[in-house]
């Protein structure tokens, strides 16, 4: 089905980013929902649709005094927001709602009214994983990755490579947790956490949040914002145990989520000016390149190296394929879900205001995991109205 008739009218994170040790989950999810508002020009009397995780759509519609005739409580980890707003524009387009309200709010470090990382020993995970120490991110990305670098022939250096050229995106944005500039050295010195992950290859622990309003493409220019459509969207899943992936070299809701948005959006990759793709840890970008069909396998590290993913520098080019501009999970910011913020990113580029803007950047893609490749969401974003 196509989405071209929805677009993003309002978009924000949350005041504060990183340590926000005085506000609570709902807080953020509030602080972030009352300024995507205040962006569109919208209060939440304006609001017929929500869309959360992490807290219910319920206990979110409550707080903000919204009355929805749309509620969707989507939770399949980080990448819930990519599958939110696909919901939302299915939702928009068969006129369920109006104007649609999407929102993440996450105490990641400070862990105010945040809930703890886990599953039930009754869950397939508890009761075929964990007993064997498969019982935290870290430890559950190292089963498909060793296999992964294995049958690449990629190396920690690769691993350390994607973290290095993530900082110097980081370096051009003021809200970024870590701006320093690093090395591969830097990395590969960094404390060993679960090998082959190294400190310096593992997102961040933040607190914060962000929020996006939709509405239909023909209302979108009634809003003060420029309008960031949406094109295209995919979704899918594979499986709650990272042990049972069909493949650990590729990622099948990878694969699939994302072909169905590029089928939607009617795009080749040529098209495709800015990319943003999830990484919790340094390997994500890796087999979203492959998996996405930018690069064959076996390519991506080589791709990453070479420099097509840089930003410019000293009066030197940026890559041709612009990743992860706000300097990603691993140095702008992860509080838990991260799916949210790389869309804010796509949105701001698509709007022209990032603090790292792409010049000329009319599509964007922004690409989400959940849970260790569990799930995926895909949003092929334009500025150009369909």
């Amino acid at each position: 089905m196509k989405q071209k008739s929805v677009a993003v009218v309002g978009a924000a994170e949350t005041t504060k980013m990183g340590k926000i040790p005085d506000v609570s989950v709902i807080g953020l999810h509030a602080d972030a929902a009352l300024n995507a508002m205040a962006d569109a020009g919208l209060k939440p009397s304006d609001i017929d649709g929500v869309a959360t995780a992490g807290i219910s759509p319920v206990e979110l519609a409550h707080y903000l005094g919204i009355t929805p005739t749309y509620a969707d409580g989507t939770s399949v980890g980080g990448c819930s927001f990519m599958l939110h707003v696909r919901h939302a524009a299915a939702a928009i387009n068969e006129g369920l709602a109006k104007t649609i309200l999407i929102t993440h709010g996450e105490s990641g470090r400070s862990r105010v009214g945040a809930g703890g990382f886990g599953r039930s020993p009754s869950s397939l995970m508890g009761q075929f994983e964990m007993p064997y120490g498969v019982t935290s991110p870290p430890t559950m990305f190292t089963v498909p990755v060793l296999r992964y670098l294995k049958e690449r022939g990629y190396t920690e250096e690769d691993l350390a490579q994607v973290a290095v050229v993530q900082r110097e995106w980081a370096a051009k944005n003021p809200r970024a947790t870590f701006k320093d500039p690093i090395t591969v050295d830097d990395v590969l010195n960094s404390p060993m956490i679960a090998w082959p992950f190294r400190l310096l290859m593992c997102c961040l622990v933040t607190d914060g949040g962000g929020a996006l309003i939709l509405t239909s493409a023909d209302r979108a220019k009634d809003f003060p914002q420029k309008p960031v459509y949406v094109l295209g969207t995919g979704e899918s899943v594979e499986t709650p145990m990272v042990s049972q992936m069909e493949d650990f070299t590729t990622s099948k809701a990878f694969r699939v989520s994302g072909k169905k948005a590029f089928d939607e959006a009617g795009i080749s990759h040529k098209d495709v000016d800015h990319l943003m793709i999830y990484d919790a840890f340094a390997h994500l970008p890796l087999y979203g390149l492959e998996d996405l069909g930018f690069c064959k396998p076996g390519e991506a590290a080589a791709f990453i190296r070479e420099g097509n993913t840089r930003p410019p520098s000293n009066g030197k080019p940026g890559g041709k394929l612009p990743l992860n501009t706000n300097g990603g999970g691993l140095s702008y910011m992860h509080s838990g879900m991260y799916g949210m913020y790389a869309l804010q990113e796509s949105v701001r580029q698509m709007r022209g205001i990032a603090p790292a803007q792409v010049p000329g950047a009319k599509i964007s893609i922004a690409h989400g995991v959940g849970g260790m490749f569990a799930a995926s969401g895909t949003i092929v974003f334009s500025n150009e109205a369909p």
